[in-house]
């Protein structure tokens, strides 16, 4: 059997996708499959990915590309050893939002993008990219953070050396606009299987109604989706 990797991205934070990512890894685990669940933060704290750990803490809190590429080629390989059928992830694969804040252009990413092809070679890889208008998903965010969230948020943005354009949450939506046609253009130049998931006019229970039927097809499963 091939090992899947599903990768869910957001345009934006409050587009869902961690509750979105939570619900895939569950549901595959409902089914009797071997899953990893790899939540956003546990990129600090995975064995493969320590190298990445001690370059975010150094004093420049940038990861080289080279490091994301072969510390993504030893969890796929230290996955699929452990006899893992899907590797569901959250935020992980393809590094567009970290790789732009720490200044690289768009010709390097496309680079990035095929050594991080070749690098997760070994499984199927699908990106579950969830997307809203920037404006409305940041509003919700601000609402479910508070106005800390905000000021934290910018500021990130502010302080990093490909986004200090960001000064507000109107200059951040913008950003994160060019952010979205950026990914787009970068995903349709993988071999990967993109879905989109635009969650502007669904629920969280119909996003995740909608992404798993289309999972079904794409990793072959069959009886009737879940509710």
């Amino acid at each position: 059997m091939t090992m899947h990797l599903i990768s869910v991205i957001g345009s934006s934070p409050g587009v869902g996708k961690s509750t979105l990512c939570r619900a895939v890894a569950q549901w595959l685990t409902s089914v009797g499959a071997s899953v990893d669940h790899f939540e956003e933060a546990d990129i600090l704290t995975r064995s493969a990915f320590r190298p990445v750990a001690e370059e975010f803490a150094s004093e420049t809190a940038a990861v080289q590309p080279a490091t994301l590429i072969e510390c993504t080629r030893a969890y796929v390989a230290e996955s699929l050893a452990a006899g893992k059928d899907y590797l569901v992830t959250d935020a992980l694969l393809p590094f567009i939002p970290s790789l732009v804040a720490w200044g690289h252009d768009e010709g390097t990413l496309v680079q990035v993008m095929e050594d991080l092809s070749r690098a997760a070679e070994l499984a199927q890889v699908t990106v579950v990219y969830v997307h809203d208008n920037p404006e409305a998903a940041l509003r919700r965010a601000v609402e479910r953070e508070g106005d800390a969230w905000e000021d934290w948020y910018v500021r990130k943005l502010a302080d990093s050396p490909g986004t200090r354009a960001v000064h507000d949450l109107s200059s951040a939506a913008a950003h994160l606009r060019f952010e979205a046609a950026l990914t787009c253009r970068l995903l349709a130049q993988t071999p990967w299987h993109v879905l989109n998931v635009n969650v502007g006019t669904l629920n969280a229970q119909e996003a995740y109604a909608y992404t798993q039927c289309h999972l079904m097809d794409v990793l072959e499963l069959s009886g009737r989706p879940s509710t």
